[in-house]
């Protein structure tokens, strides 16, 4: 299911070579820092993503992150799933489950033209940042974190 979904010209534009992300994605199925999961809407699987410590690898622009931060990486395999606001509700489900796990604030770095992408992640509550330079390109960093309120005096 995921080499397939790897193929669709929407994941393959902002990923990627299928057989690549393909054999990253194998190799990360040991690595316990990782956490991947398949995204499941009334039964049906739709989109993968994955959550990592910001720290676990280096990645710049995540530096200045507090420590127990993650980061997310996701998109929507299912052509006819995109555009329907299921990649915002889940990404907000998993922001809200990372944050109440204990991570200070969660983390995605969509690449800086990928306007779907950063619309749907605007939408479940995550603010642009900056714009930052990763080894895929320019990314909007975007960072989540759960609204406090102060109640009054």
């Amino acid at each position: 299911m995921l080499d397939l979904w790897l193929r669709t010209p929407e994941v393959v534009r902002w990923w990627g070579k299928p057989e690549e992300q393909a054999r990253l994605l194998e190799e990360d199925l040991n690595e316990p820092g990782m956490t991947m999961r398949i995204v499941s809407f009334h039964g049906r699987p739709f989109a993968y993503a994955q959550h990592y410590g910001v720290h676990t690898w280096p990645h710049p622009h995540f530096e200045c992150l507090p420590q127990g931060s993650r980061a997310i990486d996701a998109f929507i395999g299912e052509p006819d799933m995109v555009g329907q606001g299921h990649g915002s509700a889940f990404l907000r489900l998993l922001a809200e489950r990372l944050i109440d796990e204990g991570a200070p604030l969660v983390a995605i770095d969509p690449h800086i033209h990928n306007f779907r992408a950063r619309r749907a992640n605007e939408k479940a509550g995550f603010r642009n940042q900056c714009e930052v330079m990763t080894g895929e390109g320019p990314a909007m960093l975007m960072i989540y974190q759960r609204e406090t309120t102060v109640a009054p005096g």
